[in-house]
């Protein structure tokens, strides 16, 4: 173990991950919240894009997505990130999960929105808000306190679906790195703990926290 540790960037692998993680649930946070202003609009034509939008990527296998990115987008239709190819993958990984997580975001606010009283939507629109006002003002900020709990578990999902952004970073994060010391050091218990130990470390703040702050809100209400 100490050998596999000194010859390897875990470390780093895991940082990598990190970044990933932030990146990707900042972009999936952005995306859902746009998505779940969709669902909820009183356009059709914008409830039924979320509709399909959401339904299409939550059936659509996330390895799918990745490799679509490199082998579709990037090497096929030529519409490179970066001309590195190794920071070329990280960002396509960062677009995949993101776009593919905002799906679950979006439903997350989207039932978040539900739990709001019919009456205050009504309220905002007989003080004369617009739409875009009441939902800036009155709804997504409720909605937003009512949807922490599937928010948390939402991003606990993401960290661990970093793992399949592998097939196309190589060993540049946790997962490859792990595939990478299987091959070369043969398959072995501690290195396996210690890689699950890591993910452990990075999701189960998230759980506690969101677990307290959902507790906390709710008392509020």
């Amino acid at each position: 173990m100490g050998d596999i540790i000194g010859n390897y960037d875990i470390l780093g692998a895991f940082w990598v991950t990190i970044q990933l993680s932030v990146l990707s649930a900042l972009g999936a946070l952005v995306i859902g919240t746009v998505l779940a202003v969709f669902r909820v609009s009183p356009v059709r034509v914008l409830r039924a894009l979320g509709a399909f939008y959401v339904n299409v990527l939550r059936n659509t296998p996330l390895t799918l997505l990745m490799v679509f990115s490199i082998l579709g987008m990037s090497i096929i239709l030529g519409l490179q990130l970066s001309q590195d190819q190794a920071r070329d993958s990280y960002w396509w990984a960062v677009i995949m999960l993101s776009v593919y997580h905002a799906a679950f975001v979006c439903e997350a606010i989207r039932s978040g929105v539900n739990t709001i009283p019919a009456g205050q939507a009504e309220a905002a629109r007989s003080i004369g808000l617009t739409f875009g006002q009441s939902m800036r003002e009155v709804l997504l900020p409720q909605a937003f306190r009512g949807a922490i709990a599937p928010l948390g578990s939402t991003l606990i999902a993401l960290i661990k679906n970093t793992t399949v952004a592998a097939v196309i970073l190589g060993t540049a994060e946790a997962a490859g790195l792990l595939a990478q010391i299987t091959e070369n050091e043969g398959a072995s218990l501690p290195t396996f703990f210690l890689f699950a130990l890591g993910f452990v470390i990075l999701t189960l703040p998230i759980g506690l926290a969101v677990t307290s702050l959902s507790r906390r809100l709710a008392v509020k209400r």
